[in-house]
């Protein structure tokens, strides 16, 4: 089996990457070997390969369901916003550069370029690639220099698969009407629809997919059920509230606040606490949230020294150090490690210079433009413990000052690390969760559970298993083989 597939969505968080887990899973169970690629992948939530490239994390995670080793070819173009208006550059899993938006049609031809000379490779190597889109393929305004959802399509010679998201409501309207806004050479590649996150009565939306396929000409290859137990790692932080009803435990439940920074990054270090039974997670920028939960978590950001000043004008920097006077656990991961520094010197990410951090803890952070990428390992009370690392702040720390943990600090209830994915380590994560909740008083004892990494692949099964039970799969394995169907009618507005 040879071939690709680009799957494309309505909307940004309609199940693009989700769903692109699924058909690599899908194929990869069945002997293909099939890659994951997205051109271009705007996101904070990325990972670090065995090469010490950088990719987006759900590029890392389809090539876990593909059984493929993850490489930058995967994701050759990675934007890390750090603002509205400018983003950190990662190509080929290096970093680039920074653009902002008046600078963007200029870099873009160098970045297109990166991009279509990556997944060329990917198919010399591979069986299938499937390619994820991003945003929505009618985004029209940004059609000229598109590299990554049409103009992928049409210079690589790829059949797109649209997903749509019924769950929002508007979901035919948006089918619809995304045909019929590209111009006729774009229509010619969008060969079929899927529907995605449906609960209720299939016999009631029937004849909405009816009429979809008869006003456009475009099969609908299935309807993918509502996934409850399903909450892979997200490329954004659209999906970090939906943790509710995987964290039901025995006994007493340990509730544990993160901060909701701005431009938080690499939420999905979130994942394993909210996996694990007993364990009650809420993202917040709420003061009063952080200063009642019995943990307090200050997560990675992109930008450090600009949202601990956002964390200082929300009232929150005061809950977190009342919090530590108290003795009450604060865990401060990668740039949330860097805000517990007695002081900040950068003149790298933010420009700032030297500036006051929350004083928690006894070391500085001087900002390299340099980043710091690796898959370090350690132990901590006996447990083995893997993570990545993703940073320009380096900590300086005073000898002897505090107790090491991992490769951070911890002095009294104040723990920090720069290591991202340590809570990923099972035997670490309901230790290190059970002393902090001896220290915030909470009567808390992990339970018997599945591993997060064997949560991980039956989410990664179950998602093949509904392609397998609810999705046309005999039209689906002839999209990927047989290329653009070539013979599909052309919409108009106002005629659909």
């Amino acid at each position: 089996m040879r071939g690709g597939l680009l799957i494309a969505g309505t909307t940004s968080d309609a199940g693009k990457s989700t769903v692109a887990a699924g058909v690599c899973r899908w194929l990869a169970r069945q002997g293909v070997r099939v890659a994951p690629f997205k051109a271009q992948n705007m996101s904070n939530n990325s990972m670090v390969c065995a090469d010490g490239s950088e990719i987006g994390r759900a590029q890392w995670l389809q090539a876990v369901a593909a059984g493929a080793e993850p490489e930058s070819a995967m994701n050759p173009v990675l934007l890390k916003p750090g603002s509205d208006r400018r983003s950190h550059v990662v190509l080929r899993g290096k970093p680039w550069g920074d653009l902002v938006a008046g600078d963007w049609a200029q870099g873009r031809r160098a970045l297109a370029e990166a991009a279509y000379v990556a997944l060329a490779e990917l198919r010399e190597r591979y069986d299938v690639v499937v390619c994820e889109g991003a945003g929505s393929p009618a985004e029209i305004n940004l059609r000229e220099g598109d590299y990554v959802n049409m103009g992928l399509a049409r210079a690589a010679g790829l059949p797109v698969l649209l997903v749509g998201d019924i769950d929002r409501g508007g979901m035919l309207a948006a089918m619809a009407g995304t045909v019929a806004l590209l111009d006729e050479a774009d229509q010619a590649h969008l060969a079929a629809f899927l529907v995605n996150k449906f609960r209720g009565d299939a016999a009631l939306l029937e004849p909405g997919l009816v009429t979809l396929s008869e006003l456009t000409g475009r099969p609908v290859l299935g309807v993918l059920p509502w996934l409850p137990d399903v909450w892979l790692d997200s490329e954004d932080a659209l999906a970090i509230a939906r943790w509710d009803g995987h964290r039901r435990g025995a006994g007493t439940t340990l509730r544990v606040a993160a901060v909701r920074f701005p431009r938080i990054s690499n939420a999905t270090d979130l994942d394993p606490l909210a996996a694990e039974p007993g364990v009650a997670v809420t993202v917040t920028a709420d003061p009063d949230v952080i200063a009642a939960a019995d943990i307090a978590v200050l997560p990675g950001t992109r930008s450090t020294v600009e949202d601990l000043n956002w964390l200082r004008r929300r009232g929150i920097a005061d809950a977190v150090l009342a919090r530590a006077k108290a003795g009450r656990p604060v865990l401060g991961i990668c740039g949330g490690y860097q805000m517990l520094a007695g002081t900040i010197h950068d003149d790298v990410e933010s420009g700032a210079g030297t500036v006051d951090g929350l004083g928690l803890l006894p070391f500085t952070v001087r900002f390299s433009a340099d980043k710091s990428l690796a898959r370090p390992s350690g132990s901590w009370r006996g447990h083995d413990v893997t993570g990545y690392e993703i940073h320009h702040g380096v900590a300086q720390r005073e000898p002897g000052a505090a107790e090491p943990f991992l490769d951070g600090l911890r002095s009294g209830s104040v723990w920090a690390t720069m290591w991202h994915g340590v809570f990923e380590n099972d035997g670490f994560r309901r230790a290190w969760l059970a002393e902090a909740a001896a220290q915030a008083g909470v009567a808390w004892e992990p339970a018997e559970a599945p591993g997060f990494a064997a949560r991980r692949e039956a989410m990664l099964d179950g998602l093949a298993d509904a392609i397998e039970t609810t999705v046309d799969t005999g039209a689906l394995r002839a999209l990927i083989t047989g290329g653009v169907p070539g013979d599909l009618p052309r919409l108009r507005l106002g005629r659909v």
